[in-house]
């Protein structure tokens, strides 16, 4: 198995509560018990997350005093985004098939 960055950030991905912690970092720097609130989750659950987050280089955690805050990371974003992009033509494409089938059946329907 590849540990390269990209395939533990989309790994990190994976999971519906990392992408809600990512989206919650979106507004800004968040502390760990933050970044908790929202979850009914034990603490040690909630450090696991952002471990691996972490390790996909998706956030950063520094600690100032007693607090541990996090943010994102832009640098893993833009590898997904680069990596997606490489697909919009097959999408494109598969959307422009669609609408050439849904104007044909909506030709049939009037008719």
């Amino acid at each position: 198995m590849s540990t390269d960055h990209l395939s533990l950030a989309l790994s990190a991905l994976a999971h519906p509560v990392r992408r809600d912690i990512l989206a919650n970092l979106m507004s800004g720097e968040r502390t760990v018990t933050e970044l908790a609130d929202p979850f009914d989750m034990t603490g040690p659950a909630i450090t696991k997350h952002l471990k691996v987050l972490e390790r996909a280089g998706l956030i950063e955690r520094s600690r100032d005093a007693q607090r541990r805050p996090c943010k994102l990371r832009a640098d893993p974003f833009r590898e997904i985004q680069a990596l997606l992009r490489v697909y919009q033509p097959f999408w494109d494409e598969s959307f422009d098939k669609l609408d050439i089938l849904l104007a044909k059946e909506g030709n049939r329907v009037e008719e």
